[in-house]
């Protein structure tokens, strides 16, 4: 490499690097408006097809249509969850919900057989545990209490980020083609490397979205219904947990309907314990298993483990961005050493009959004069 390439190469780097920098800020912006643009860029196309040579009106609609159907909703959505979470805390302050009594309840109705079990595994000490239960539940209730203030404080910085996603995401949908076909061609790598990199993020994108978000909403619904006919309390905030929780494979809904069930219960609410299990195993669990597969396909899914690991290190490193980050970068790493072991196989296979034909050779006697 001549010294002036080496220099050039240097020079791409630090720029990458210092453009990176300076767009860090809006990083979760940028990235949720190329996932908008991926997710309507059919739309667009169909609109761009009813009104051709027109493409900014066709994506000035587009982007009122993910306004409309996405943004509104989402905003208010977040809204009333946030004044449920500040009304059911209040209702834990005031002594109105005692999860203390309904815990020394549920200690008084267990079976001897159960207390040891609880004894043998650490748990004998039930006070403490009731304890740090209620303590749990109210600080649980007492951060999303505060997102209220703290969504009002950075209602500037919020908007900024709203602004700049729309901004970026109607560019996308109207040069949307052009600037991924630019990007790839000036991407180091091979032609079959670049499309199979690209068709897997789109890909990733899509199914995380439609298989993962669009499942969590469905699932999340179906649970706060089925919260609001037995009668219990905060049902929309039980939804969106349930929503939120179904994207961990596995656990997923569990982790809210099995302790409400639990406290009803316990609570002598026994007929409606019995129904939300039935429904909770029936109806809300099997939403996942029914139409995933569907709006994902089998081919495109990752194993449930990847699924797992990934999106919670995403939500560890990301925040909330980190259900699409994580699995996104797992979907990559996939791929990409997929790449490598198909651009190993024909190099390995050729191989195999020179190795052979040298190991045959080697046992073949060599002739004498």
């Amino acid at each position: 490499m001549r010294v002036e390439d080496g220099f050039f190469l240097g020079l791409v780097l630090l720029v990458t690097v210092a453009f990176a920098l300076l767009i860090e800020p809006f990083f979760v912006a940028i990235l949720w408006g190329v996932i908008a643009a991926i997710l309507f860029t059919p739309v667009y196309h169909r609109l761009l097809a009813a009104f051709p040579r027109r493409p900014n009106t066709s994506a000035a609609i587009t982007l009122v249509l993910i306004v409309a159907m996405v943004i509104v909703p989402a905003i208010l959505l977040s809204m009333a969850l946030i004044q449920e979470a500040t009304l059911f805390y209040g209702r834990i302050q005031s002594g109105e919900i005692d999860f203390a009594m309904l815990f020394s309840r549920l200690r008084d109705n267990l079976p001897d057989w159960a207390v040891g079990v609880l004894e043998r595994l650490g748990f004998a000490d039930f006070e403490a545990a009731r304890a740090r239960l209620n303590a749990g539940i109210a600080d649980i209730l007492r951060v999303l209490a505060a997102q209220a203030v703290v969504i009002g404080q950075g209602a500037f910085s919020f908007l900024i980020a709203l602004s700049v996603m729309l901004y970026l995401t109607f560019f996308l949908l109207r040069d949307g083609d052009d600037l991924s076909r630019r990007l790839m061609n000036s991407t180091p790598l091979r032609l079959a490397q670049r499309e199979a990199l690209l068709k897997q993020f789109v890909l990733v994108i899509r199914a995380t979205i439609k298989g993962s978000i669009v499942v969590a909403i469905l699932q999340g619904l179906i649970g706060g219904l089925v919260f609001w006919v037995l009668g219990v309390e905060g049902a929309l905030l039980w939804g969106v947990l349930m929503g939120f929780f179904s994207l961990l494979p596995a656990i997923g809904t569990g982790l809210v309907w099995v302790p409400v069930s639990i406290y009803l219960f316990v609570s002598g609410a026994i007929v409606k314990s019995i129904i939300l299990v039935l429904c909770g195993l029936f109806v809300i669990g099997l939403v996942d298993n029914l139409l995933r597969p569907i709006l994902v396909g089998r081919d495109t899914r990752l194993p449930d483990y990847v699924v797992l690991i990934s999106t919670l290190g995403g939500i560890e490193l990301f925040g909330f961005s980190g259900v699409v980050i994580g699995p996104v970068i797992a979907a990559l790493f996939i791929a990409t050493w997929t790449i490598v072991s198909d651009m190993r196989a024909p190099e390995q296979s050729a191989m195999v009959p020179g190795d052979a034909a040298e190991s045959s050779a080697g046992s073949r006697p060599v002739d004498t004069l």
